[in-house]
């Protein structure tokens, strides 16, 4: 294996700015140096950084470690359980090792896989042997490691290969930012509106599966352009009628009443309505009976479980607003972005010093394309990346979208964005719209000062 790695190993390190390294056997040998990595001193000298690397593959039942020295020669590999007494034996063999080779930093990284490495970075992170030691612990995405270790393509798979590549990229550098970030405000805040993004996922997949029975049951209102599939009124007459004929018979006062008393207001003319729906109502496909009501069946466990999906929207919206309560942020002075969404910004960014720029938050949120460029010709037209935080970009789409109907300024900017192209309006105007937020919640929070709209 050490001499399929040895000619990688040198482009990468060379393209890196880190210290060329070609492997014969087990015996590293400097070929040439550039600049090395390192920190200035006040003094304007550098401190070359010489940390033990340390690699580990999360499953759930046992930790693969992968301790890598400075040079890139293994220390040491071994698995523990993954409990607290095997996150308690890996922290003391990590300081064994940092202890024989007489070194003072150590580099700890783990791909973010699920909810089975979380626990383990608690552990690590509150051991007081480790604590000593000047440490990094890096949660990194499981797209880099991959693509990393694409750069070695006569590796096998396994957990203790695995886990070598994982030392071996945070040796190589490139991670420009710890991810795991101290404070665990963030931490309790970011499970909150986690919880809140998966809920909203699962409604969203519930409405569409709503949508579908719709259609079923009265095809005429699900095509119905002025008529929302999901509305409130929609599903009170789908519960209302048992069929479509119950529905295009009924009486129009009546309807008219009905849709006036579920729609809450919401319609001008409520007469115009019932009569709109009923005349979908005539054009819709009948169903056989035994076919419609079991069609009324499923429809109806749809309706509960949205019902009960947006329940728990309103508590976790609850218990993220006191959650938000004890950090300090200046997001809420944009208006309409509201606590929630500016607790799921705030959760995912965390310290805001931990970005140099806001371009580098905009690339960690995934709001970001890809430039096409090839000698005098680039492209006008370029895709989004596909990496980055979904849940932030989430978040700041969703507050984008609240704010642009809020503020002038953000509602100039959509409207221009809107009217460039004629594919795909909205969506890449709440994109760049996004994306101009992202660069007001990079100065916002780094100032720590208030929002002041602009005058209209």
């Amino acid at each position: 294996m050490q001499a399929a790695l040895s000619a990688v190993r040198a482009i990468a390190l060379a393209s890196s700015g880190m210290i060329l390294i070609r492997e014969v056997a087990d015996a590293p040998v400097i070929m040439g140096i550039s600049k090395p990595a390192g920190l200035k001193s006040p003094c304007g000298e550098v401190k070359i950084m010489n940390p033990l690397f340390v690699g580990i593959d999360v499953s759930s039942r046992n930790n693969v470690a992968y301790l890598m020295k400075p040079d890139g020669s293994k220390h040491s590999s071994f698995s523990v359980q993954n409990n607290l007494g095997g996150a308690k034996i890996l922290s003391e063999r990590i300081v064994s090792a940092l202890e024989s080779v007489q070194l003072s930093d150590v580099v700890i990284g783990l791909e973010a896989t699920s909810i089975y490495g979380d626990s383990l970075v608690y552990a690590l992170r509150e051991d007081g042997s480790l604590g000593r030691f000047q440490r990094k612990i890096h949660v990194l995405n499981p797209k880099q490691v991959r693509k990393f270790k694409e750069a070695y393509p006569d590796l096998p798979k396994n957990d203790w290969v695995d886990a070598f590549v994982i030392a071996d990229h945070l040796r190589f550098g490139r991670i420009a930012k710890e991810v795991y970030m101290d404070d665990y405000r963030y931490q309790a805040l970011r499970t909150l509106t986690r919880s809140r993004f998966d809920i909203i996922q699962n409604l969203t997949r519930e409405k569409q599966r709503f949508a579908n029975y719709l259609f079923l049951k009265c095809s005429g209102i699900a095509q119905a352009k002025d008529i929302q599939n999901t509305s409130a009124t929609t599903i009170a007459l789908m519960e209302r009628f048992e069929t479509v004929d119950d529905l295009a018979n009924a009486d129009l006062d009546e309807l008219t009443a009905f849709i006036a008393e579920t729609g809450r207001g919401r319609f001008a003319d409520p007469d115009a309505a019932a009569k709109a729906v009923q005349a979908a109502a005539r054009g819709s496909y009948r169903l056989p009976k035994t076919v419609n009501d079991t069609v009324n069946q499923a429809m109806a466990v749809s309706i509960a479980s949205m019902r009960a999906l947006k329940e728990q929207v309103k508590v976790l919206d609850k218990a993220i607003e006191q959650q938000f309560e004890i950090i300090p942020n200046t997001l809420t002075s944009i208006p309409g972005i509201g606590k929630v969404y500016s607790a799921g910004i705030i959760a995912e960014i965390g310290d805001i010093h931990r970005f140099d720029s806001q371009a580098s938050v905009a690339k960690f949120a995934g709001l970001v394309w890809h430039r096409n460029q090839s000698g005098d010709f680039e492209a006008e037209h370029s895709k989004m990346i596909k990496s980055g935080n979904r849940y932030l970009r989430y978040y700041l789409l969703e507050a984008a979208n609240s704010v642009r109907r809020c503020d002038s300024e953000f509602r100039r900017y959509y409207d221009l964005k809107y009217k460039e192209v004629n594919k795909y309006q909205h969506k890449r105007a709440l994109a760049l719209t996004a994306r101009k937020l992202v660069r007001l919640v990079f100065r916002l929070l780094k100032d720590n000062r208030l929002y002041i709209p602009p005058e209209s």
